[in-house]
Protein backbone atom coordinates (compact mmCIF):
# COMPACT_ATOMS: atom_id res chain seq x y z
CA UNK A 1 0.00 0.00 0.00
CA UNK A 2 1.50 3.70 -0.76
CA UNK A 3 -0.11 6.61 0.85
CA UNK A 4 -2.23 7.42 -2.18
CA UNK A 5 -4.20 4.85 -1.29
CA UNK A 6 -4.44 4.46 2.23
CA UNK A 7 -6.45 6.55 4.48
CA UNK A 8 -5.81 6.55 8.43
CA UNK A 9 -8.02 6.80 11.45
CA UNK A 10 -5.69 7.15 14.62
CA UNK A 11 -6.69 7.74 18.08
CA UNK A 12 -4.91 6.84 21.80
CA UNK A 13 -5.43 7.05 25.28
CA UNK A 14 -3.45 9.47 27.15
CA UNK A 15 -1.08 6.69 28.00
CA UNK A 16 -0.60 6.91 24.20
CA UNK A 17 -0.85 10.48 23.38
CA UNK A 18 2.74 11.31 23.21
CA UNK A 19 3.45 8.47 20.80
CA UNK A 20 -0.15 8.84 18.46
CA UNK A 21 1.38 12.58 18.28
CA UNK A 22 5.02 11.36 17.42
CA UNK A 23 3.20 9.05 14.56
CA UNK A 24 1.03 11.77 13.60
CA UNK A 25 4.14 13.30 11.92
CA UNK A 26 5.55 10.14 10.81
CA UNK A 27 2.58 9.71 8.65
CA UNK A 28 1.96 13.41 7.50
CA UNK A 29 1.75 12.22 3.63
CA UNK A 30 -0.88 9.81 4.44
CA UNK A 31 -4.99 11.25 4.80
CA UNK A 32 -4.95 10.75 8.35
CA UNK A 33 -7.39 11.72 10.91
CA UNK A 34 -7.29 11.85 14.87
CA UNK A 35 -9.64 11.33 16.59
CA UNK A 36 -8.33 11.87 20.06
CA UNK A 37 -7.56 12.27 22.76
CA UNK A 38 -6.43 15.57 22.39
CA UNK A 39 -4.00 16.16 25.28
CA UNK A 40 -2.25 13.66 27.86
CA UNK A 41 -5.34 13.95 30.52
CA UNK A 42 -6.52 11.22 31.80
CA UNK A 43 -8.70 9.62 29.26
CA UNK A 44 -10.82 6.36 28.73
CA UNK A 45 -9.58 4.32 26.07
CA UNK A 46 -12.86 3.13 24.26
CA UNK A 47 -14.10 6.90 23.78
CA UNK A 48 -11.24 7.54 21.42
CA UNK A 49 -11.14 3.16 20.33
CA UNK A 50 -14.70 2.97 19.08
CA UNK A 51 -14.67 5.84 16.74
CA UNK A 52 -11.59 5.12 15.38
CA UNK A 53 -13.42 1.52 14.35
CA UNK A 54 -16.63 2.57 13.50
CA UNK A 55 -14.27 4.82 11.30
CA UNK A 56 -12.28 1.81 9.54
CA UNK A 57 -15.52 -0.52 9.77
CA UNK A 58 -17.51 1.96 8.21
CA UNK A 59 -15.29 2.35 5.43
CA UNK A 60 -14.37 5.99 5.80
CA UNK A 61 -10.81 4.62 6.57
CA UNK A 62 -8.66 1.76 4.88
CA UNK A 63 -6.72 1.06 8.50
CA UNK A 64 -6.70 2.66 11.86
CA UNK A 65 -4.17 2.68 14.40
CA UNK A 66 -4.68 3.32 18.17
CA UNK A 67 -2.22 3.48 20.33
CA UNK A 68 -2.54 3.05 24.60
CA UNK A 69 -0.13 2.11 27.34
CA UNK A 70 -0.29 -1.78 26.64
CA UNK A 71 -3.03 -1.90 23.74
CA UNK A 72 -4.82 -4.32 25.62
CA UNK A 73 -7.66 -1.88 26.21
CA UNK A 74 -7.73 -0.68 22.96
CA UNK A 75 -7.25 -3.67 21.14
CA UNK A 76 -10.16 -5.41 23.19
CA UNK A 77 -12.59 -2.44 22.04
CA UNK A 78 -11.78 -2.24 18.85
CA UNK A 79 -12.23 -6.43 18.54
CA UNK A 80 -16.13 -6.04 19.60
CA UNK A 81 -16.85 -4.28 15.82
CA UNK A 82 -17.74 -7.36 13.75
CA UNK A 83 -15.27 -5.93 11.07
CA UNK A 84 -12.56 -4.64 12.75
CA UNK A 85 -9.86 -7.23 13.06
CA UNK A 86 -7.25 -5.53 15.64
CA UNK A 87 -3.83 -6.50 16.26
CA UNK A 88 -1.32 -5.74 19.15
CA UNK A 89 2.19 -5.59 17.54
CA UNK A 90 5.02 -4.75 19.39
CA UNK A 91 7.83 -6.32 16.66
CA UNK A 92 7.89 -5.69 12.84
CA UNK A 93 7.50 -9.64 12.16
CA UNK A 94 4.30 -9.54 14.47
CA UNK A 95 2.77 -6.50 12.27
CA UNK A 96 3.66 -8.52 9.08
CA UNK A 97 1.73 -11.74 10.36
CA UNK A 98 -1.16 -9.86 11.35
CA UNK A 99 -1.36 -8.65 8.05
CA UNK A 100 -0.25 -11.23 5.58
CA UNK A 101 -2.59 -14.00 7.73
CA UNK A 102 -5.08 -11.64 9.81
CA UNK A 103 -5.90 -9.20 7.38
CA UNK A 104 -5.58 -7.33 10.64
CA UNK A 105 -7.18 -3.38 9.89
CA UNK A 106 -6.49 -2.07 12.98
CA UNK A 107 -2.69 -1.44 14.67
CA UNK A 108 -2.85 -1.59 18.10
CA UNK A 109 0.21 0.21 18.91
CA UNK A 110 1.63 -0.62 23.48
CA UNK A 111 3.28 2.57 24.02
CA UNK A 112 5.03 1.82 27.26
CA UNK A 113 7.01 -1.08 25.86
CA UNK A 114 8.32 -0.38 22.92
CA UNK A 115 10.49 2.59 21.46
CA UNK A 116 9.44 5.23 19.47
CA UNK A 117 11.38 4.33 16.70
CA UNK A 118 10.37 0.58 17.03
CA UNK A 119 6.23 2.01 16.82
CA UNK A 120 7.49 3.82 13.54
CA UNK A 121 8.77 0.88 11.91
CA UNK A 122 6.02 -1.57 13.64
CA UNK A 123 3.48 1.08 12.03
CA UNK A 124 5.01 1.55 8.41
CA UNK A 125 5.58 -2.93 8.12
CA UNK A 126 1.57 -2.77 9.30
CA UNK A 127 0.98 -0.32 6.07
CA UNK A 128 3.28 -1.93 3.71
CA UNK A 129 2.38 -5.28 4.07
CA UNK A 130 -0.66 -6.71 2.39
CA UNK A 131 -2.87 -9.91 3.16
CA UNK A 132 -2.06 -12.94 1.83
CA UNK A 133 -5.77 -14.28 1.11
CA UNK A 134 -5.55 -18.06 0.03
CA UNK A 135 -6.39 -20.41 2.72
CA UNK A 136 -5.89 -17.20 5.63
CA UNK A 137 -9.13 -15.84 3.78
CA UNK A 138 -10.62 -19.05 4.16
CA UNK A 139 -10.19 -18.77 8.49
CA UNK A 140 -10.46 -15.01 8.32
CA UNK A 141 -14.01 -15.75 7.26
CA UNK A 142 -14.71 -17.69 9.97
CA UNK A 143 -13.80 -14.89 12.57
CA UNK A 144 -17.19 -12.66 12.73
CA UNK A 145 -20.25 -13.95 15.04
Amino acid sequence: MDNKTVSIAIGSDHAGFEYKEMLKDFLKDFELKDFGAYSAESADYPDFAHPVSNAVEQGEFTLGILVCGSANGVAITANKHQGIRAAICWTEELAALARQHNNANVLCVPARFISQDEAKAITQKFIDTEFEGGRHATRVNKISC
